[in-house]
């Protein structure tokens, strides 16, 4: 059978096997006479067969590839010289076994055959294989209706898609075989052999200037090993022949030293000239130290090129002039990013692959871009005078060069993740534009607090407008204004860096400290006469400055000098304000509390009447004043009525009769506490000076004198620094001037102090201390020295 076998496939032209509709086999004779027509009928059915196949996406199995242009001619040499396959249905097995056991056999090897090929079609040309023809073309029905091909359509759709995913499949190996190829230049490189007769040398300079770079270098070699055999040979020869020589190889070497640079910095001209220009550069690197030759490193100079090409695309962005756009600088960054971007994506994806890997282009590039675009940077810094400049400058250098924008593109990975995105900028230019950066920022921030006091002139002093109010306090907008402006400079510093944070916060409070005085200069200008809003004017800027101290204490931590600077400067002002207000009342109340204690007060309410409306319009001040300012403000004022009050009866302007002093007693002791409900209105924080008022109205109003000794526990107890002095001034207003009852007061008083434990007491609070004491001489000229003498000042 492996005989029949080798027969059939070597000589085709004898298989003479058919078929009848029975499936018996004709003899040999019978067939002889129609071989010839049936057996070309065959081979064209054969053929057929053998074209949908190999147009079939079947064909493509696993391992299966699309030969390249160059390989064609070989297949296609191969193929016609090897015999075609037999066919299915004429194989030896269809003759040892009968068709019918064979059937599924054969149904499979259809399968594979015509699974997505056109269907057949039934000759008409000779009759004389019509049996044949009617019994394969039912074979083929039964094999399409198993694989539900019924119309010529549907196959005419299979059979294009099947070309088409060819095609793309033809397409990709391509593009995987061009990658290999990029992967596959090595630095290992076979010097052709070197001419012995080198070319003249404006034949050299053409080849060079025409980019024959290989021809060139090799001629050019060719020299310079004359040169070399010609001085070594002839160390004392013409010495002017050498120079000549020598100076031909300068010349040409220059050339070619001009035409490298020329191509790396337009590499996309010619990228064939690349992988000769660099064979070129590796040739010469080796040949450093031979004479004839340039004496520095070509690949230095090949690194310089690069930079070279590097600064003409940066130079290239597109710039504006400051005063046709504002955003100049923004435009230009972001520009230049782009360029960066692009550029490194071509020498990624494009340019190194025509270099050996030995000069790792990537990473060249990478860094000269590094060190051209910060040299590119310290240009742009001396053009930049806004402050928004100087912080897009900053942010481009700090954040956006290494962000995903520009260095950390996506494109660039992942070689650029090898490689150090650090500009190379000059030692300190980082912190000099920090420096300009904070100076700008301190005279952006002193035009800020200038317009708000304009607008505060033109808007509340100008027109004498009421202070807004929050809160039931009126405050001024000013307060918001500085501290958005500062809160905006400081949140901008932080998406920079944590060392221009702490510069720019100790930047803006050393500005900061300087706006107080300057507000309450142009206060005190604009508003000189005391207008009726003056009270509330000083108000509303004690609790603006307050607000505008408690909300700056948040940056404490980060530079605590500075803000210590700036409350000082704020409590200095508040101070002053607060200070013009108790003076502004001190003022008002004065005449008022002079006519207290005498005999029109007695009889009269009218001074005291002034004095409460007063305190009552303070107390209503007070109110609108923010803590903990109203407190100390209240207890201040408190502290100079009771001192002023009281201290009238320490003068000695009157004193009462006939039992006057019953009368006395009650009116101060009535007002005493009407002035006391007003300054706890006020929380007021002096509540130890709630005592006196009725302490002394006690001892002026006893009936009977001998019961005065009994009332000054109390008074000793609450003020220890109440002296004989005080209380010869007190018995005097009561009518007590004199008599031996009023020499047992005395010594009762001596008694008490000495029993009082005056370390127990609290030494700051001080009140008659601070009162001015009149004493009376009239009452006691009859009276010896040695009985007054105690009532001298160092007694």
């Amino acid at each position: 059978m492996s005989q029949m076998m080798e027969k059939s496939t070597e000589n085709p032209s004898e298989d003479r096997a058919s078929f009848k509709s029975n499936g018996s086999i004709k003899s040999d004779e019978k067939l002889s006479t129609d071989g010839g027509t049936k057996l070309g009928r065959l081979r064209s059915f054969r053929k057929s067969i053998q074209h949908a196949t190999q147009n079939s996406p079947l064909s493509s199995v696993k391992g299966s590839k699309v030969t390249s242009k160059s390989d064609t001619p070989t297949n296609e040499s191969d193929s016609a010289a090897s015999p075609p396959p037999p066919s299915p249905s004429l194989s030896t097995d269809s003759l040892a076994t009968p068709l019918k056991n064979n059937q599924k056999k054969e149904d499979d090897e259809a399968d594979a055959s015509f699974r997505i090929s056109k269907p057949l079609t039934r000759s008409k040309t000779d009759p004389g294989i019509s049996k044949f023809s009617n019994s394969f073309m039912k074979r083929g029905a039964s094999i399409r209706r198993s694989l539900k091909m019924v119309t010529k359509k549907d196959t005419d759709k299979i059979s294009t898609k099947a070309i088409s995913e060819a095609s793309v499949e033809e397409d990709m190996e391509e593009k995987e075989e061009e990658e290999v190829l990029r992967e596959e230049i090595e630095d290992c490189y076979v010097l052709p052999s070197i001419p012995l007769t080198p070319l003249s040398v404006m034949e050299i300079n053409k080849l060079i200037e025409t980019g024959e770079l290989e021809e060139a270098h090799l001629n050019l070699l060719s020299l310079r090993q004359e040169f070399k055999q010609q001085s070594e040979s002839c160390p004392d020869g013409s010495a002017m022949e050498l120079a000549t020589r020598e100076k031909d190889l300068n010349l040409l070497y220059g050339m070619l030293r001009k035409k490298v640079s020329d191509i790396v910095c337009d590499p996309l001209s010619d990228k064939k000239l690349l992988l000769q220009m660099a064979r070129v550069i590796q040739e010469e690197e080796k040949r450093l130290r031979e004479p004839g030759g340039l004496k520095d490193s070509w690949m230095d100079a090949w690194r310089e090129s690069v930079s070279a090409g590097v600064q003409v695309k940066v130079q290239s962005v597109h710039l504006d002039r400051i005063e046709q756009n504002s955003a100049w600088l923004a435009v230009h960054l972001g520009l230049l990013g782009e360029v960066i971007v692009k550029d490194l994506e071509n020498v990624k994806q494009e340019l190194r692959w025509s270099y050996p890997p030995s000069f790792k282009v990537f990473s060249t590039y990478v860094r000269r871009y590094n060190i051209v675009v910060a040299q590119h940077l310290k240009k742009l810094e001396q053009q930049v005078t806004e402050l928004k400049d100087f912080y897009g400058l900053l942010d481009w250098i700090v954040n956006k060069y290494k962000s995903e924008r520009i260095m950390g593109s996506l494109s660039l990975q992942p070689d650029i993740q090898d490689e150090s995105t650090d500009l190379q900028l000059e030692e300190n230019f980082l912190e000099q534009l920090r420096e300009k950066y904070c100076r700008r920022m301190q005279e952006e921030l002193r035009k800020i607090q200038d317009r708000v006091i304009e607008l505060e002139n033109e808007e509340v002093w100008k027109d004498g407008k009421a202070p807004e109010k929050e809160d039931n306090f009126p405050i001024s907008s000013f307060p918001i204004d500085i501290l958005t402006s500062v809160k905006s400079f400081i949140l901008n510093s932080i998406k920079l860096d944590a060392q221009l944070e702490k510069k720019v916060v100790s930047s803006c409070f050393e500005e900061l400290k300087q706006f107080p005085n300057g507000f309450e200069k142009a206060f005190s200008q604009h508003c000189t006469s005391r207008q009726p809003l003056w009270t509330e004017y000083r108000i509303t800027y004690i609790n603006s400055f307050t607000s505008l101290k408690k909300h700056m204490e948040e940056y404490k931590e980060t530079c605590e000098d500075g803000v210590k600077g700036f409350q000082k400067a704020v409590d200095s002002l508040i101070d002053k304000l607060m200070r013009d207000l108790e003076d502004q009342f001190k003022e008002d109340v004065k005449p008022y509390l002079r006519r207290m204690m005498t005999r029109k007060w007695l009889t009269n309410d009218e001074d005291f009447d002034q004095l409460y409306s007063r305190t009552k319009l303070l107390s209503q001040h007070c109110s609108l004043m923010m803590p903990p300012h109203a407190k100390a403000f209240a207890s201040k004022l408190h502290y100079h009525v009771v001192i002023e009050y009281i201290g009238q009866l320490m003068k000695s302007n009157y004193s009462c009769k006939n039992r006057k002093h019953e009368k006395a007693a009650t009116k101060i002791r009535h007002q005493w506490n009407k002035l006391s409900d007003l300054f706890e209105d006020m929380k007021s924080n002096d509540e130890w000076l709630y005592h006196v008022g009725d302490d002394l109205s006690n001892i002026i109003g006893q009936k009977n004198t001998t019961d005065i000794k009994n009332h000054l526990q109390p008074v000793v107890q609450h003020y220890p620094d109440f002296s004989k002095k005080h209380l010869v001034a007190v018995l005097y207003f009561r009518g007590l001037m004199r008599g031996h009852e009023h020499q047992l007061i005395l010594r009762r008083l001596t008694a008490l102090k000495k029993e009082v434990d005056i370390a127990s007491s609290d030494r700051n609070q001080v009140l008659f201390s601070n009162m001015q004491v009149t004493v009376n001489t009239n009452c006691l000229s009859n009276f010896p020295y040695s009985c007054v003498s105690f009532l001298m000042p160092d007694n």
